[in-house]
């Protein structure tokens, strides 16, 4: 592994609890966990170990911080006979974090990916002909969920180390249909609430008519940071769909308050999330939240599961968990353990704090970074009001609005990232030479149809955990420092573009 992680913070670069550390890390997953020999990174240009880097990928993939590093070396390798009892405690931890109660229980997953399958397994028997699953903008929430979501293998090798086949369904699964809403138009807007409603309302309809149970996403934070449809417009269908339809939230980024956890899950919503995003951890972990009466009342997991998942990673109390395989994951939980540091210590920190390192990270990001480079901030909403806060109904308090660690930039203006292409290699170019951004996405249409180069900046919860304890003018000038070296690296690529 030393030559795997050769890009690794010299602190740790000599101690070998630190190599072993890494090589679990890695371990316990599919081939995306891998690290290229050369570079030391994963596919997403990310390493599970501390680097001297500016980094503001979170809505990609993190590297891990240094003090959850330093975390992980200190608990030691978890033994497999210990699988079942740390899951255990950290359902609780979960609980605690997002203030739970015991009527909310906790699936693990080795990735956002698998978590789909727990949502399917809740609600495969719940008609006659199956599930309809009625997924949004698989664009900007990860192109592997459109196999898993319609109940299909999505890599050759699971988590568990079992060949498959990708694209065949997963043994139990065969009676799921997929549809994907898009969440931008055709020039790359942002679709409202209502006309994603109005678009799940035709999905739903057309589920019942052919005898099947309408799987109903809801996205919390896109890559792009949209929140769609609406808490009112979900409420406007289960008002008129009830038992015909069951709510599962793609909050995989985690940018949303416990409130609005809470208000999600007592509409009687799965919420999906990933600890490898905004939570600060490294790829890849997941959990979902399941109210307790969807376990109680969920039919036998699928036979096929014995390839994707532990016993341990399925609740007690979840009919057929008996059938996999009772062995531990290392891999798994010292990932986890890594994202729920980082969450605990987050949900510790004052709200004053945190809407302070927030409003410096935008007030900076516009100064530093947007203006001098006369780009453009991509819309986060094309509602009137997206900053509602879903549990009151209110209008949230900018410590609350954690959706603003998020911004999507328009760059197709730098001769070399014109097109979304272009900016695929950028980010690239960024990233080996030492600026992590998040990835590209398709949301800016250009004059002659083709689509447009974007980047991310987002923040994560070890950035602000850091930074909380500084007054906003240091927090500004730590971003300043930080997209000085980012305008600087985009001028130096668009000389040679």
């Amino acid at each position: 592994m030393r030559t795997a992680t050769s890009q690794m913070s010299r602190e740790f670069a000599d101690d070998p609890r630190a190599h072993e550390l890494v090589a679990r890390l890695c371990s316990g997953g599919d081939e995306r966990l891998a690290l290229d020999p050369q570079t030391g990174l994963n596919r997403y240009m990310s390493g599970p170990y501390p680097r001297d880097i500016v980094a503001y990928a979170s809505s990609t993939a993190n590297d891990i911080s240094r003090d959850a590093f330093r975390h992980l070396l200190g608990q030691g390798r978890p033994a497999d006979g210990d699988y079942g009892a740390l899951l255990e405690g950290m359902r609780g931890r979960l609980r605690g974090a997002f203030g739970l109660g015991g009527d909310v229980d906790v699936v693990f997953a080795p990735s956002g990916t698998d978590l789909e399958y727990v949502a399917l397994a809740a609600t495969i028997d719940r008609s006659p002909g199956g599930v309809h699953n009625v997924l949004l903008g698989a664009d900007e929430v990860g192109r592997g969920c459109v196999h898993s979501a319609a109940g299909r293998y999505f890599n050759d090798r699971t988590a568990p180390g079992r060949t498959v086949v990708p694209g065949e369904s997963v043994p139990g699964l065969e009676a799921v249909s997929l549809t994907d809403i898009p969440v931008r138009c055709g020039r790359g807007l942002a679709r409202t609430s209502g006309q994603i409603a109005a678009s799940i309302e035709g999905e739903i309809a057309r589920a019942r008519a052919g005898g099947r149970h309408a799987l109903v996403h809801v996205v919390h934070g896109s890559k792009t940071g949209l929140i769609l449809p609406a808490l009112d417009d979900l409420d406007r269908l289960l008002a008129r769909w009830g038992q015909a339809m069951t709510p599962v939230v793609d909050a995989c980024q985690v940018r949303l308050s416990p409130g609005d956890v809470a208000a999600y899950l007592d509409r009687g919503a799965i919420v999906l999330m990933t600890g490898s995003k905004f939570a600060g951890g490294v790829a890849f972990s997941g959990w979902a939240l399941v109210p307790a009466a969807l376990v109680r009342r969920a039919p036998p997991l699928p036979a096929g599961f014995d390839a994707l998942f532990r016993r341990a990673e399925w609740p007690q109390g979840w009919n057929g968990r008996e059938a996999l395989p009772d062995r531990g994951n290392p891999g798994l939980a010292t990932r986890l353990e890594g994202a729920l540091f980082e969450l605990e210590r987050f949900r510790a920190l004052p709200a004053d704090a945190v809407s302070r390192v927030i409003d410096a990270f935008q007030r900076a990001l516009r100064q530093g970074l947007v203006a001098p480079l006369h780009l453009r901030e991509v819309e986060r909403s094309a509602d009137p009001d997206p900053d509602t806060d879903t549990d009151t109904g209110q209008r949230a308090a900018p410590h609350a609005d954690l959706l603003a660690t998020l911004a999507t930039l328009d760059v197709s203006a730098l001769p070399a990232a014109r097109s979304f292409d272009g900016a695929v290699s950028l980010h690239a170019r960024l990233a080996r030479g030492g600026i992590r951004l998040g990835q590209p996405v398709r949301s800016v249409r250009l004059p002659c149809g083709g689509w447009g180069g974007t980047l991310r900046l987002g923040l994560s919860m070890p950035q602000i955990a850091a930074l909380a304890p500084l007054s906003q003018s240091a927090c500004e000038a730590a971003f300043a420092a930080h997209f000085e070296l980012v305008t600087e690296a985009l001028r130096q690529c668009e000389a040679v573009a």
